[in-house]
C-alpha cells in the first residue's frame, strides 16, 4: 500500500492513562509550546455540546469532571498509532468554557508538565558554597524530583533566592551559564547546550518546510564581552573578558559573527556585563563567556514551519537545504517548538533555532 506524501494525523490523547478516542473526536484546536527556559504548556479546544455518553440526548459536555479535571494527567502523541511520538505530558491546571451566538459551546483545557510545581510557590532560602550544579540538585530534591545536571561553573561563597519561585531561580541561574532547563524522564534537566541530546533533523525548503525566515545580523555581535568588579578578599581589581572563540566548539565551520564584525568594522567592540557583580575571577571569567556565548550563539536565527515534526523539541539540531549559501547546512539548535493541530490546517510545527555561522558545510 503507498503511503500519501501529505499527511495530516489527529493527536492521540490520553487522560490517566487511558486513550481517549472521544477527545480525538471532539479536538478542535492543539497547541504544544516549549522554549529552552523549561515548563512545556498545553492548550486544547474542544467542542462541548453533543450525545451524552449516559442519555445519549444532546447535552453540554466536559464540564462534570466525569471524562478530565484538575489534575488529571495528560498525555499527547501524535503519528501513527504504532510509531507515535510523545509530543507533551503533564496535568490539567486549567478548564475554560466559551459560549458564544450561533456557535457551539466549547471547552479549553489547559496543562502543563511537572515543572509546573516550581512556580507555585515563593521562597527566600540562602545556599552557601555552592556551585550551580549542587543548586539545581538541592532545588530537584525538594520538590521531589530527581535530577540531572551537568555544567561547569564556580563555587559560590553565597547565593540568595529572594522572593523567587523556584522556576525563576532556576532560569536565573540558568542563564547566568547559558544552560537549558527542561523536564523529562521523570527528571529535571540542568545542563549546557553541547550536553543536551536531541534529535537530528534534515528540512528541505519546498518539501518539509512550508515557511521559512532566516535572518544573519552583526547588531548584536561583538569582539569581546568582560566582566568586571572587586574582590574584597583578595583586595584586587577582577576583569575578565571571553572572546569570539567561545563559539567555535558549537561552529566549527563557516564564518562566525565574532569574526566577521572584526572584519566588518575593525577594532575592539567590546560589550560590558554590568548587572551582575562578580566577587571573584572565577564568577566574572564564567560569566563572560556566557553572555559571550548568547551574543555569538543568535548570530543567525531562523523561525519557520513544518508540515509536522512531532520527533522536533528544543535541543534538536536541525540541517537545511535549499535555502541559500548564507545558511545552507547544518548546526542549528533548536530554542523553541510549537506543536499545532486545526481542523483547516492539519499538524504543523512551528519552531525557533539558532546558529553561530554562515555557510556551513551540510
Amino acid at each position: 500500500m503507498t503511503e500519501s506524501l501529505l499527511s495530516f494525523p489527529a493527536p492521540h490523547i490520553h487522560l490517566d492513562g487511558e486513550q481517549r478516542v472521544d477527545l480525538t473526536r471532539d479536538l478542535l484546536q492543539l497547541e504544544v509550546a516549549e522554549g529552552n527556559d523549561g515548563l512545556r504548556t498545553m492548550t486544547a479546544r474542544l467542542l462541548a455540546f453533543g450525545p451524552h455518553p449516559d442519555s445519549r440526548e444532546d447535552a453540554l459536555l466536559y464540564l462534570d469532571g466525569g471524562v478530565f479535571d484538575f489534575g488529571s494527567e495528560i498525555r499527547i502523541e501524535i503519528g501513527a498509532e504504532e510509531t507515535a511520538d510523545e509530543v507533551f505530558a503533564g496535568v490539567i491546571s486549567a478548564i475554560d468554557v466559551e459560549f458564544s451566538e450561533g456557535q457551539e459551546p466549547e471547552v479549553v483545557m489547559r496543562a502543563e508538565d511537572k515543572l509546573m510545581q516550581l512556580r507555585l510557590s515563593r521562597r527566600m532560602h540562602t545556599y552557601e558554597d555552592m556551585s550551580d550544579a549542587d543548586i539545581v540538585r538541592e532545588i530537584a530534591d525538594t520538590n521531589g524530583l530527581g535530577a540531572d545536571v551537568d555544567v561547569d561553573g564556580p563555587t559560590y561563597d553565597v547565593v540568595q533566592q529572594w522572593n523567587m519561585s523556584d522556576l525563576a531561580f532556576l532560569r536565573q541561574r540558568a542563564h547566568r551559564l547559558q544552560a537549558d532547563v527542561w523536564y523529562g524522564d521523570d527528571q529535571l534537566h540542568f545542563k549546557t547546550r553541547l550536553r543536551r541530546s536531541g534529535a537530528d533533523i534534515n528540512l528541505v525548503q519546498g518539501n518539509h518546510l512550508i515557511h521559512l525566515c532566516a535572518s544573519a545580523d552583526l547588531s548584536a555581535q561583538r569582539s569581546a564581552v568582560r566582566v568586571c568588579g572587586y574582590d574584597a578578599q583578595e583586595r584586587a581589581l577582577i576583569d575578565e573578558s571571553a572572546e569570539g572563540d567561545v563559539i567555535q566548539a558549537e561552529a566549527p565551520e563557516g564564518r562566525t559573527g565574532p569574526d566577521i564584525l572584526g572584519r566588518v568594522f575593525p577594532g575592539e567592540r567590546a560589550s560590558y556585563r554590568l548587572r551582575d557583580v562578580p566577587l571573584n575571577a572565577q564568577e566574572a571569567r564564567a560569566w563572560a563567556r556566557a553572555e559571550m556565548l548568547r551574543r555569538a550563539r543568535s548570530f543567525v536565527t531562523i523561525k519557520g514551519t513544518t508540515r509536522g515534526t512531532p520527533q522536533m523539541n528544543v535541543g534538536s539540531m536541525l540541517s537545511l537545504e535549499r535555502v541559500g549559501r548564507p545558511f545552507e547546512g547544518g548546526g542549528y539548535y533548536v530554542v523553541g517548538v510549537r506543536h499545532t493541530y486545526d481542523l483547516s490546517h492539519g499538524y504543523r510545527t512551528g519552531f525557533e533555532a539558532e546558529r553561530g555561522a554562515v555557510e556551513v558545510a551540510a
